[in-house]
């Protein structure tokens, strides 16, 4: 006879979010390799791909986190990251956002990004701050592993997420504005710039990140007791892998700072989120 637990709902949904989770996976890491296989050929359907893999990685980062939370509680993560990330990027986007150059400097949306969402959002723009937020927070809790019991846990958590998505973004830029083209940098006053961005572009990224975290916190906190299962290295590699691709396609075109840029970061990142998940 077959264990009443076995068939039981919780256990059914768990194995589900499993399977959905590393189907997305596999889909994922098919089209990196063609995004990779992309940047040193030319073909016709870039754009497609470029969306398919933005959204590929969105949906295995939010597959992943249904396995950790409950349904409820990642879709309300994911509406407030699309409401708070995605709605200050409109208004950067919009005529009164680009001529106040708030938050994230004087910029202008191209074709590149897609479609435009009443004329000002991109809609690719809020998958891609659920990937670099839901993942930035994974990896920085990789590093924090050996605090995990502390005080302070959940503030230092918030802190380094919004580090680590202001160094996303250090990477992210050149390749979304020199390589892809999703928008262009106008002139700014403060003469110092990384590669064309202003560094206050980079500053709102993590602090809108950390103002994100501060709403959506309560909806990512683990209720249950946890299982004693090993670190959880999904996070880390979309982190790692992005800038694997950015770093790529930088190369491809001859633009050679953000390549060193990422090389850094990468490694920086790569190594401190290992020892923390081997504590």
């Amino acid at each position: 006879m077959a264990d009443p637990e076995q068939k039981s709902p919780a256990v059914l949904t768990k194995r589900t979010a499993i399977i959905c989770h590393w189907f997305l996976v596999v889909l994922l890491a098919t089209a990196f390799a063609m995004e990779i296989a992309g940047a040193f050929l030319s073909i016709t359907f870039a754009a497609q791909l470029d969306a398919a893999l933005v959204i590929l990685a969105a949906a295995s980062t939010l597959g992943w986190l249904w396995r950790q939370l409950p349904l409820q509680n990642v879709l309300l993560a994911t509406i407030g990251i699309v409401v708070i990330g995605g709605g200050l990027m409109a208004f950067a986007g919009s005529p009164w956002g680009a001529e106040a150059g708030l938050p994230f400097g004087p910029f202008m949306f191209t074709s590149g990004c897609g479609l435009l969402i009443f004329n000002t959002l991109p809609w690719i723009i809020p998958l891609v701050w659920i990937v670099i937020v839901l993942n930035s927070r994974g990896t920085a809790r990789l590093m924090l592993r050996p605090w995990r019991k502390s005080k302070t846990y959940g503030y230092r958590l918030i802190g380094l997420t919004g580090l680590l998505v202001l160094l996303f973004d250090v990477a992210l830029d050149p390749f979304a504005s020199r390589v892809k083209h999703c928008w262009l940098w106008q002139p700014t006053r403060l003469p110092v710039t990384w590669q064309g961005a202003p560094l206050v572009n980079f500053v709102a990224w993590g602090l809108i990140a950390v103002l994100i975290l501060l709403f959506t916190a309560p909806a990512l906190v683990v209720k249950k007791p946890r299982s004693k299962r090993g670190p959880d290295y999904h996070p880390l590699g979309v982190w790692l892998g992005a800038l694997l691709l950015f770093g790529v396609s930088c190369g491809v075109k001859g633009i050679w700072p953000p390549v060193i840029a990422d090389a850094l970061i990468g490694i920086g990142v790569a190594i401190f989120a290992v020892r923390g998940a081997m504590w």
